[in-house]
């Protein structure tokens, strides 16, 4: 068995060759050069004050410390006027060029740091040239002060790989100002002093660069692992309450079903009234089961995936008020309007809403007849549930309640951005009024 290797090779139509890892190393490096020095190289950023929530700076009074965030800019300034000072001294008549060659730069790293850089070596050649070469070459003391303190504050505001370009680029041009355009005697020079002490500064600003952000990794980690630990501790009291509902909740609820169910058969010829009212106290605990079953599944579990049973909406409006029918009172239904397929959370939200007011009225106006209006709008979706006073004729006491329903409903309608008003009317009764807004985009489907 023989075995074939096949090796790819660039189609001679292509184009293109193999590059080496050399090149794309020079190729990167030429790319990160030009995004962090030329690329809006003179773009306005400010320098931020300084926070004054530190152990030390927390503890000042208020006016002082509101002084201290401009600690950074005095630092800046300060060393600019220190510049300024050697820059004039035994200058003579140049004093009044070279010190603003020297100052503007260091003050330009507050508001352009990039831009700083370059204008601090665009002063240095310029400098020179009023300058004596008895005093340095390529870098005057003034220069040299002033573009070292630019490396040092562009490379804070900045990160690493761009001090390590600009200090490249001054590096390059110092090699170039002493091997090839440099005088043929000079008494000093000042590239290597500033490289070095350029290398060693921005070492720190790197370390302390690197310091900084793993500390805010480690704080980032530190705020999710709390995060995840609450989330655990919310998960183990959810199931914990989940439990304990359905200890007494459902066993209760059970009973209640099975009481329903085997009471007409302990009464002789019970009337077909009795049976029906059994049937329909059996059916809604049983609903009532099925229901809470599906809610403690998902406070029990963070990934509990609902079953794939259909959401009630309108259109089972009907079988919802069949069932309060059956407890007793009348209840109407008015729609208005064309009617439509409005979104699933409209509808089920609108469902939900007609259910609580109704169960309210069984509750607080037992025996209370009901009106449900529902009108479809351009807009939206409008609701009205009004229910009368209860008769005095009425055996069974209205239930106080807690206000949880109108609360329930509230939260619905906030959800969605609608409108929601209840209130007693003038009759005694008690009104719930609630408009849904759809979107066009929504009523289309699309």
């Amino acid at each position: 068995m023989t075995e074939t290797t096949h090796m790819q090779t660039p189609s001679p139509g292509s184009g293109t060759k193999p590059r080496s890892p050399e090149y794309r190393l020079a190729a990167n490096a030429l790319h990160g050069l030009r995004q962090d020095l030329f690329h809006d190289a003179f773009a306005y950023r400010p320098l931020p004050r300084m926070r004054v929530d530190g152990p030390l700076t927390r503890r000042l009074p208020g006016r002082l410390r509101e002084y201290t965030a401009w600690t950074p800019h005095a630092v800046i300034t300060g060393a600019a006027l220190f510049t300024l000072l050697m820059a004039t001294v035994d200058s003579g008549d140049a004093a009044v060029l070279l010190g603003p060659l020297a100052v503007l730069p260091i003050l330009l790293t507050m508001l352009r740091p990039v831009g700083a850089f370059w204008l601090s070596m665009a002063a240095t050649p310029i400098s020179q040239l009023f300058g004596s070469y008895y005093d340095g070459y390529p870098w005057l003391p003034a220069s040299f002060a002033c573009h070292l303190t630019v490396l040092t504050v562009v490379a804070i505001r900045t990160r690493p790989r761009t001090a390590a370009y600009m200090w490249a680029v001054t590096a390059a041009y110092g090699f170039v100002a002493d091997v090839i355009l440099g005088p043929s005697y000079y008494y000093a020079d000042d590239t290597a002093p500033l490289l070095v002490f350029s290398a060693l500064v921005l070492l720190v600003v790197a370390i302390w660069h690197t310091r900084r952000e793993a500390q805010q990794e480690v704080t980032a980690q530190q705020t999710v692992t709390a995060q995840e630990r609450s989330r655990r501790t919310l998960l183990e009291e959810r199931t914990t309450i989940a439990r304990e509902l359905h200890d007494v909740v459902a066993h209760h609820m059970s009973v209640v079903a099975i009481q329903a169910e085997a009471a007409p058969y302990r009464v002789e010829n019970p009337p077909p009234e009795l049976e029906r009212a059994f049937v329909t106290i059996r059916e809604n605990a049983v609903a009532a089961l099925t229901e809470l079953r599906r809610v403690l599944g998902v406070v029990r579990a963070e990934d509990y995936e609902a079953p794939d049973a259909p959401q009630p909406t309108l259109a089972d409006l009907d079988a919802l008020l069949a069932n309060v029918r059956d407890t007793g009172p009348a209840v109407e239904k008015v729609v208005t309007g064309a009617v439509r397929e409005l979104p699933p959370g409209v509808e089920l939200s609108a469902y939900r809403i007609v259910q609580e007011a109704l169960s309210n009225t069984l509750r607080h106006a037992p025996g209370a007849s009901a009106r449900v209006e529902i009108g479809y709008v351009l807009g939206g979706l409008g609701l009205r549930i009004v229910n009368g006073p209860p008769p005095a004729s009425s055996l069974i006491k209205p239930s106080p309640g807690a206000g949880h329903g109108i609360t329930g409903m509230r939260e619905r309608v906030s959800m969605l951005n609608g409108e929601m008003t209840a209130g007693p009317t003038d009759e005694g009764g008690y009104e719930v009024a609630v408009f849904l807004p759809v979107t066009t985009t929504a009523e289309d489907g699309s």
